[in-house]
């Protein structure tokens, strides 16, 4: 028998695995199916004047990413304490109470603080990838979560897709009902068919280990934080893209200007699907620092000719090939963290991962509508190659001697 098979802790990943992208798929087209409609049910609930529903469309979007990302060290710290499975029970069931609620909105307020009750309660996503990180054999680890991130990925295409064909046929509010009993279904998956491993009787060491400041317990803290960096200044470049696409295709005069946006978008989640699991698997032959640094350099490479494109087609090619570079990112960074911090801390430390990831969500369309409005769309994309190229050259430097 092998030796995976004899690790209680991970005789059961493939199975945790599948149950695992089932749930994040779910939850991330439940969390981005309302982007196409977003607006009009801002306006459905009292908003009138444009530069209005404009802003106020922006707070409830981003409304989720900030909760979530002052709680995710929480749920972490809570998941090593009491369980990883726990945390995806109450992330699955809280996310199923939440999309319900936000088709009840009466008023922008309430969709507002629903959103942050969302981000609060939710975090299914990088809890499954704290659980698979974990209980996953290390020598498979980089392929399971090049898995997992395609599943997130194609949420994150999907979601959009299916949030412009439901509202026509059902509603808005019904939706979002839909939505809601879609993720109870991935409630009961979690509850009934995740096995998680029985958490031993915690010992007088680890409940002092507790009171001692994480960091003192870190060999060597700098690849984690290195990470930390790199995961932020990643999803802070791709958020500063994505919102000035449709505007930059604008000025290229792109015929069925929504159509060729959702292309563009479109061809970024897809390259990461594609490519995610594959990467991942490379990786753990050949080193996950190894991954990082190329997929950042040739991220970076292929900043500059978006910037000078002159024809949309030309972005789309281009996304979809930038997709490919960074499906493998994540996956990797949140291996290395992994095997750089200790089993009893690595949900805390994967939630603080998880926390810089989403403050670049929520300062990354701030910071490329700001350039992008004072010295225009094309100066978005150089700024970020300048972002991407640095985040290259600094794993290229960081990399511990001993890291394969």
């Amino acid at each position: 028998m092998s030796t995976e098979a004899d690790n209680p802790a991970e005789r059961h990943w493939q199975r945790n695995l599948t149950v695992c992208v089932f749930g994040a798929f779910t939850t991330i087209v439940a969390m981005t199916l309302l982007l196409p409609f977003l607006p009009l049910y801002v306006e459905h609930l009292g908003v009138t004047d444009p530069a209005a529903v404009v802003q106020w469309s922006g707070i409830a979007f981003g409304a989720t990413f900030l909760s979530a990302a002052l709680t995710a060290p929480l749920w972490g710290r809570l998941g090593d304490r009491y369980g990883r499975k726990l945390m995806l029970i109450r992330a699955s069931l809280g996310m199923a109470i939440a999309m319900s609620l936000i088709g009840l909105a009466e008023n922008i307020w309430q969709l507002v603080l629903l959103r942050l009750l969302a981000g609060l309660l939710g975090g299914y996503a990088s809890g499954a990838t704290i659980l698979v990180a974990t209980q996953t054999p290390k020598g498979r680890s980089g392929w399971a979560l090049g898995v997992l991130s395609s599943g997130i990925m194609a949420g994150s295409l999907a979601g959009p897709l299916i949030g412009g064909l439901l509202p026509p046929l059902m509603g808005i509010r019904n939706t979002f009902f839909l939505a809601g009993g879609v993720i109870f279904i991935t409630f009961l998956a979690t509850l009934l068919l995740l096995k998680e491993v029985p958490r031993p009787p915690r010992t007088a060491g680890q409940q002092q280990a507790d009171k001692v400041s994480v960091w003192r317990q870190l060999n060597n803290p700098r690849p984690v934080v290195t990470m930390f960096v790199i995961a932020g200044v990643l999803m802070f470049s791709t958020m500063s893209i994505e919102p000035i696409i449709t505007v930059y295709l604008m000025e290229l005069h792109a015929d069925h200007l929504t159509l060729m946006a959702g292309l563009v978008m479109s061809a970024t989640a897809l390259g990461s699907i594609l490519s995610a699991s594959r990467l991942g698997k490379v990786a753990d032959r050949i080193g996950h620092w190894r991954i990082v640094t190329l997929c950042l350099a040739a991220a970076a490479a292929l900043l500059i000719p978006q910037a000078l494109v002159t024809q949309p087609w030309q972005l789309v090619v281009l996304r979809f090939l930038m997709g490919l570079a960074l499906g493998g990112l994540l996956p990797c960074i949140a291996s290395i963290i992994r095997h750089n911090v200790p089993q009893g801390i690595a949900g805390r430390m994967l939630g603080y991962s998880t926390s810089s990831q989403y403050i670049g969500q929520v300062l990354g369309p701030v910071a490329g509508g700001f350039v992008g409005g004072h010295l225009g769309m094309r100066w978005v994309f150089l700024a970020t190659f300048v972002l991407m190229a640095g985040c290259a050259l600094v794993t290229l430097t960081q990399r511990p001697s001993t890291s394969s």
